[in-house]
This record gives structure tokens, C-alpha cells and sequence, in this order.
């Protein structure tokens, strides 16, 4: 197998031989193992390698470091593995960069893949030889498997040695477009409960690359048969069979499923399977909402994938606020609350940053907040005016899961009617939101000041709420000079004194 030459990226290979340059001159063995093996075998491009040495890995990514001109990262103290960080001078942009793994030998090589995950990842290379044609080091048939298309636990304790690849397996099939061996596939049902052992940072790594996925739809109900949706949320366990009103299609667990997958299609990354094509055709789409989705948000996340987060997450609550009205109606009367602090608590719990639990939060609060803006008619100003007050730009985001959550409630029995006119208001909102910025931020006409000065006020909380009023009249076009500003102002005291 031409490993070095024809299969390998030039700019990978260029690094790689930097790499031997130095360890050779070491005198320290060495071996490429894992993914980037697997990559290269497949034809996928990949920044990241794994890199095994017969001597303290901390070390060699220090030495390694500090003559590539990188950065030095230390992962694990215990087991002696370190990151090297190097800029990819060759690629396209600045911000590409290469990831190089070094961990400490475990034994011979072929010992030391015993000890990894899944077959396609347990095949090594020693690239530390002289002659072209390397030697493909596989002693679990990972070639086998990916020819065959299969994620397959190198042992029976894979998951018990660490849970993360629970999650891990799930991912490599679905971004491979892989199947997952039937005894690997019974060894994650018989051991998902263990995904509450890894340490959060690494499950939010995992999850935000499972969000990354498009087509949910074959996804998560996969990750519910295996068990891992509970297991990583235990408090999705209570929403399972929760009876929903008779607009509703689904129980509230399914429901919060086909919510996240109604926002892959809108967000046109999946399929809906109930919709025709009037329903995709209706709803707003453009390069500026595309954009505004593709932007990260903290490490690794992006709007969208929060949005799909939120979608999962946004009627957590209904369980513990379920109550049947006195006409017999079935109510969850502050879902959407109690759902934000719900929320919140799982993603501090899965260590997100708090600008992405900020979010998720609020897009879970105000997901109702869209179709409460008018009642059989487009939203008027000040109606718009106050809801991007109260939500910011998020406003945009929790747009879209109104619609992915009419879309879920319907499922089937959608009345092309009403999501007619639903996507109508989305449409409209988000064209009041883009062209007319005042909707968002009115220009300030007056201030605290000029109510002390002119009017003798106090400062106090009344001042704020005169001002408030002032920015909703602007925003509905009653307002756009500091007189009329000033003369509102005046009525308004005026028929409080009276």
C-alpha cells in the first residue's frame, strides 16, 4: 500500500516527514495510528493525527512543539498524552490547523490498538521506515470492516474502558454513513447508562458533533434505541408517553424529536418526511439567515446547532406543569419558564458556556412568544418592536422553532392553510427585522435627562418606563422627531395627574 506517496495529502505528507525527520534523529519509534489512518485509507481529508511513540508522549509533544514552531497543549498527565497545535501554512485559510496527537506506547504496537475503540480505528502505520511501501499494521480486520461498512468494538469492555465511545460509535456511523455491528450495537444498549461517568466537557464535544450532523431524522431515534438520549438527559425520560392536546400528533418525547429534525429541513440540512414541496417553498430562507446560523457561538457550536438543542429541549417542562382547565383542556401553563431553567441546569450540568446556556435558554422561554405576536393578522410594529426587545437577535432563531414546532405538532395532519400563514408572519418579521432597524433600536430622541430637566422628575423607575413607551411609540411610526417625543411625554404625565 503506497501509504506515503499517493494515498496521503501533500500537505500532510510534507508534516508528516517533518515529523520522522525529528524522532529519527531521536532514535524514537513511532507509529501514525487511529483516524487518520482510517481517513486517509477512505479518501477523507483530515487535520487531526494520532501519533504513538515508544517514549513519554508529553514529552516527545513538547520537544516536537518546540521545533515545528506550534503550540503545546497537555491533555492527560496520567496516561502521557500531549497536543501539538501547527498553523497549516499551505491550506486556503489562516485559521486551518493541524492537530497532532502523541500518547505513550502501550506495549508493542499491536497491543497498544487492543486498547482502542473500534476496529477501523485500531489499524496503525510505521511511517518511521525507509522505503515507500508501509506495511498496514491491522491485526482487528479494521480494512475489512471499512470496506465493509462497519463500526465494530475492538473488545467487549471498549465501553466499560470508556464511555465516551458510546457516544463516539454512534457518531463515526453516522458521519461515515456506516452500520454499527449488531453485538457493538448491544454492547451500547447494555452499557449507555455509563455515558454519566465521562466528564461533561467531553459530552458536550460529542453532542455538538452529533448536532452537526445533518438528517436527524434517521439519527436520534437510533440514539433513543440505543438508549443514549435518557441515559445523557435523564430528564427527557419523563416526557416519554406525556399525552398532548389534540393539535398534537405525537407524546411530548416524540414530539421534541420531530422538533429538532422540522428544524434540519427548514434549515435545509434534512428531509421532512410529511411535507411536500409547498411546505419548504413557503417558509423564509436566504443567504443572510444562512449565515446567521453558520455563526459560531462558542467552541465548536454554532447557531444552529443550538437551535437544534433548544428544539430538543423546549418543552422539558410540560411534564411538571400538565393540568386539565376547568373546560377540561389539557394545559402546561408555564412550560416554557420552567423549561428555560430546566435547560439552563442541563447545559451548565454538560459544561456549555454560559453565552450558549444564555441562548438555549431564551429561546426555550419565549418559543411561544411567535404565535402570541397577533392573532389572525401580521404583527404590528410595536408588537415586533417588543418581542426583539425582550429577545435580541435570538428573536431570529426562535423564529425558526416556532415553525419546526408548528411542523412537529402537525406532523401528518398538516393544514397547508395555517402553515400558509404561519410562514407568512415569519416572513414578514424577519423582512421588518432586516430592513428597518428602528423596529430593533429606535434612535434615542430623548433621555433620562431631558425627563429631569424638562420635567422636573426624579430619578427612579418611572423614568425608565416613560422611555420604554417612547421606543414602542417609535417603532410603530407615532414617534420620530424629539418634539413629538417631548409632547407625548407631556400628555402622558398630563393624564396621570388628572
Amino acid at each position: 500500500m503506497d501509504f506515503r506517496g499517493s494515498l496521503v495529502e501533500p500537505r500532510a505528507l510534507s508534516l508528516l516527514t517533518k515529523v520522522s525527520n525529528f524522532l529519527s534523529e531521536q532514535g524514537i519509534q513511532w507509529y501514525v495510528v487511529g483516524g487518520f489512518v482510517r481517513d486517509v485509507l477512505l479518501g477523507r481529508g483530515t487535520a487531526d493525527i494520532d501519533i504513538v511513540v515508544a517514549a513519554d508522549g508529553l514529552g516527545i509533544a513538547a520537544k516536537v512543539a518546540a521545533a515545528l514552531d506550534g503550540k503545546y497543549i497537555l491533555l492527560d498527565k496520567v496516561n502521557r498524552v500531549g497536543r501539538v497545535v501547527l498553523a497549516d501554512k499551505g491550506a486556503p485559510s489562516t485559521r486551518e490547523q493541524w492537530q497532532l496527537d502523541f500518547s505513550t506506547l502501550k506495549g508493542n504496537i499491536e497491543q497498544d490498538v487492543a486498547q482502542r475503540d473500534f476496529t477501523i480505528d485500531a489499524m496503525a502505520v510505521d511511517l518511521g521506515k525507509d522505503y515507500t511501501e508501509v506495511q498496514l499494521i491491522d491485526p482487528f480486520h479494521g480494512w475489512d470492516d471499512l470496506h465493509r461498512g462497519v463500526i465494530r468494538a475492538v473488545s467487549d469492555t471498549a465501553f466499560e474502558s470508556d464511555a465516551a465511545r458510546l457516544l463516539r460509535g454512534v457518531r463515526l456511523a453516522a458521519e461515515l454513513g456506516f452500520g454499527i455491528d449488531k453485538k457493538t450495537e448491544a454492547l451500547i444498549q447494555r452499557y449507555s447508562h455509563l455515558i454519566v461517568s465521562v466528564a461533561s466537557e467531553r459530552v458536550r464535544e460529542e453532542l455538538l458533533r452529533l448536532l452537526a450532523i445533518p438528517r436527524a431524522e434517521q439519527l436520534l431515534p437510533y440514539l433513543d434505541k440505543l438508549g443514549l438520549i435518557t441515559a445523557l438527559i435523564p430528564e427527557m425520560a419523563e416526557t416519554k408517553g406525556v399525552e398532548q392536546p389534540k393539535e398534537h400528533y405525537w407524546d411530548v418525547f416524540e414530539h421534541s424529536l420531530k422538533t429538532v429534525i422540522a428544524v434540519d429541513f427548514l434549515l435545509r440540512q434534512g428531509g421532512w418526511e410529511y411535507a411536500s414541496e409547498e411546505v419548504l417553498a413557503v417558509a423564509p430562507w436566504s443567504a443572510v439567515l444562512a449565515q446567521h446560523f453558520d455563526l459560531e457561538v462558542s467552541s465548536g457550536s454554532t447557531r444552529r446547532l443550538l437551535l437544534k438543542l433548544a428544539a430538543l429541549l423546549h418543552d422539558i417542562a410540560k411534564p411538571q406543569t400538565k393540568a386539565i382547565d376547568g373546560q377540561g383542556r389539557l394545559r402546561f401553563l408555564g412550560h416554557g419558564k420552567e423549561g428555560a431553567t430546566t435547560a439552563a441546569n442541563i447545559l451548565e450540568r454538560l459544561r456549555f458556556s454560559s453565552k450558549e446556556v444564555r441562548l438555549v435558554e431564551i429561546m426555550v422561554r419565549h418559543h411561544l412568544r411567535p404565535g402570541q405576536m397577533s392573532h389572525d393578522e401580521l404583527p404590528s410594529h410595536k408588537a415586533i418592536y417588543r418581542y426583539f426587545r425582550d429577545t435580541g437577535d435570538t428573536g431570529i432563531d426562535i423564529l425558526f422553532l416556532s415553525l419546526a414546532d408548528h411542523l412537529a405538532t402537525r406532523g401528518p395532519q398538516l393544514n397547508i392553510a395555517h402553515w400558509q400563514e404561519h410562514a407568512q408572519m415569519v416572513e414578514y418579521v424577519l423582512t421588518q427585522r432586516f430592513q428597518e432597524e428602528r423596529l430593533v433600536i429606535p434612535p434615542k430622541l430623548v433621555d433620562g435627562h431631558d425627563l429631569i430637566n424638562i420635567f422636573g422628575m426624579s430619578p427612579g423607575p418611572k423614568i425608565g418606563e416613560l422611555l420604554e413607551a417612547v421606543r414602542e411609540a417609535q417603532a410603530s411610526g407615532e414617534l420620530t422627531t424629539k418634539e413629538e417625543a417631548l409632547a407625548y411625554i407631556r400628555g402622558h404625565l398630563l393624564s396621570k395627574a388628572v
